[in-house]
């Protein structure tokens, strides 16, 4: 407030929002490690992908703000110290472009921890700009710079918040993992000795890194049903990862007509 910024105003607002992210995934990541008891059978470790998804909606919740306020200081930008919004920028480069480098070196498939990486990454785009928006209205005295680059600070934090959204919300609706075709998963089950078709295929995750499968398997008339189910969780297991599996063996019928994968 002493600068006059809102450019500094917007980034500084992030960095209150990062300490919060951060207490966020350290009590989901708590929360994740306790047993759930007889009620919740997997625990509490959504806990960190409903961490995930509220950090990534303090995100698009912050650029918005941002935003508005910006236009509204278009029209008629107030006085703006250039030289103090300059070195408080380049202080909060500093530490903020440590941060990212420390949370980089982490385990990204924690979508908690990527839901901090990505606060951290765009609060140092936001201080790039925040230098920017410094040094131009200490070399030329236009002072639109700051609600211009506010708002391209809040693009910045739009845009690293979508697949922050997008990403838990998919956990949530039990959608299949990125990256895992379903009905390759299909086509290899059916690639076992003996099995027929595949149906009922339901693949999820129940969060990162954790993959689960249920599916109905039809084996041929008369074939090892426990051999071909021992079988398919291997598949599963070395060409997808998928450990956690519930398979309901089915012996064909002679008049099943169960002869093409179905999901």
């Amino acid at each position: 407030m002493l600068t006059g910024s809102l450019a500094l105003l917007a980034d500084a607002g992030h960095v209150l929002s990062d300490l919060g992210a951060i207490g966020l995934a350290v009590l989901a990541g708590a929360l994740a490690a306790r047993s759930g008891g007889p009620r919740r059978t997997f625990g509490y470790r959504r806990s960190e992908v409903i961490a995930a998804l509220l950090n990534g909606v303090t995100l698009v919740a912050i650029a918005v703000v941002i935003v508005v306020a910006a236009f509204n200081r278009l029209g008629d930008p107030p006085e703006v110290k250039g030289a103090g919004v300059l070195i408080l920028g380049v202080v909060a480069l500093a530490g903020n472009a440590a941060a990212t480098w420390v949370l980089a070196r982490g385990h990204r498939e924690d979508l908690n921890l990527e839901a901090v990486l990505r606060h951290s990454a765009a609060d140092a785009l936001g201080s790039l700009g925040v230098i920017a928006s410094g040094a131009v209205i200490l070399a030329t005295g236009w002072r639109p710079i700051d609600p211009v680059m506010s708002i391209a600070i809040a693009t910045l934090i739009l845009a690293s918040s979508v697949r922050l959204v997008r990403e838990p919300l998919d956990v949530l609706m039990e959608a299949a993992p990125p990256g895992v075709d379903v009905e390759a998963v299909a086509r290899s089950v059916c690639s076992v000795d003996g099995v027929r078709a595949v149906h009922e295929l339901h693949l999820w995750s129940v969060t990162a890194g954790f993959e689960a499968l249920a599916a109905h398997v039809v084996v041929a008339h008369g074939e090892d049903r426990d051999r071909a189910r021992r079988e398919v969780e291997f598949v599963l297991q070395d060409r997808y990862g998928i450990e956690h599996t519930t398979l309901q063996m089915e012996e064909e019928a002679d008049d099943d007509a169960l002869l093409q994968v179905e999901t």
